[in-house]
């Protein structure tokens, strides 16, 4: 039909434990979008987020409430949040009413904080697994409080729960260490940061480690948890300050790589653009050694007869 919305969306789910600063990266996430031009719309899929900082355009509240969950079913804040889950991913129609008008806009799924709902329970899953069926591709975005770094125990603990979210989620991941303007204040770190977000030899925490009672009582546990998460080899984080738009952008260059986004025809982006994205670095296409089949160099744009997603093959002549 002519003039309808593009039939593939994108977006951002936003996982994390509570306080790890979801809201706030919806929030300046958000007001980064629109300045590039993206048309964004904020989801809140928290039963318990109140007094949302940003223009929400679908509020799971308006489906159920957890007060009211907790006051009709005597639960507590956890019970009460789990059945709020399991009642919207029973009424999925629901929510497919409420994004299908918005097709053509860039989703930001702002989740619930139970760790429990992206280790082990089923409801967070199946629901991002049904969006998938709806054509709408999503990159998971776990934001880790950056002050576990301080203390190399807690950061084996936050690694394993990385790991065990990224692989029960089951979508592209993309690990954030959040509020680093705030880390000078939590202490000083075993190791720079360069090693907590490019180098991760966990032998070096180990060893670190060593002198700790608690730890060397349970040295030989601890030693299979980093053997099982080096063995994975998936775990990674992005520092985040999320005042700083130079960091915001580098996060949202691996997000787009991850759900496909800045492969597709979305903003019409040239070849330098595409190949920035998908190289990390920048691109001229003056100083690239090949011509693409049909492209002149001149007011043509890359991207828009491509499949979205997927590796970019660019034939080289021989």
């Amino acid at each position: 039909m002519a003039g309808a919305a593009p039939t593939t969306a994108f977006g951002q789910a936003v996982i994390g434990p509570p306080g790890s600063g979801k809201t706030t990266y919806c929030l300046g996430m958000s007001e980064f979008l629109r300045a590039l031009g993206r048309r964004v719309a904020v989801v809140n899929l928290d039963p318990a987020n109140e007094g949302l900082p940003y223009e929400c355009a679908v509020d799971v509240g308006e489906l159920v409430g957890l007060g009211d969950v907790m006051d009709a079913l005597r639960l507590g804040p956890n019970g009460g949040l789990l059945y709020c889950m399991e009642y919207l991913e029973a009424n999925l129609d629901w929510l497919r009413a409420k994004l299908d008008p918005l097709r053509g806009h860039y989703f930001l799924f702002d989740c619930p904080g139970q760790v429990e709902l992206c280790t082990h329970h089923g409801a967070l899953r199946s629901i991002f697994s049904q969006m998938a069926q709806w054509d709408l591709r999503l990159t998971a975005v776990h934001l880790v409080d950056s002050h576990y770094c301080t203390d190399p125990a807690k950061f084996i603990s936050v690694l394993c729960t990385s790991l065990a979210t990224m692989l029960h989620v089951e979508l592209p991941h993309v690990n954030l260490l959040s509020k680093m303007d705030l880390i000078e204040h939590y202490g000083k770190l075993a190791f720079n940061l360069d090693y907590y977000t490019e180098v991760l030899d966990l032998s070096y925490l180990l060893d670190h480690l060593a002198s700790d009672p608690f730890f060397c009582h349970y040295r030989q546990l601890n030693e299979k948890l980093v053997q099982l998460i080096e063995d994975y080899s998936l775990v990674s984080f992005i520092p985040l300050n999320i005042q700083d738009k130079e960091s915001i952008q580098r996060v949202l260059q691996a997000v787009d790589k991850a759900n496909g986004y800045c492969f597709g025809a979305q903003e019409q982006q040239s070849l330098e653009a595409m190949m920035s994205a998908a190289m990390g670095a920048d691109f001229h296409f003056s100083s690239y050694p090949c011509h693409l089949p049909g492209y002149s160099g001149e007011g043509e744009t890359w991207g828009s007869g491509m499949a979205t997603g997927g590796a970019v093959i660019i034939p080289v002549d021989d």
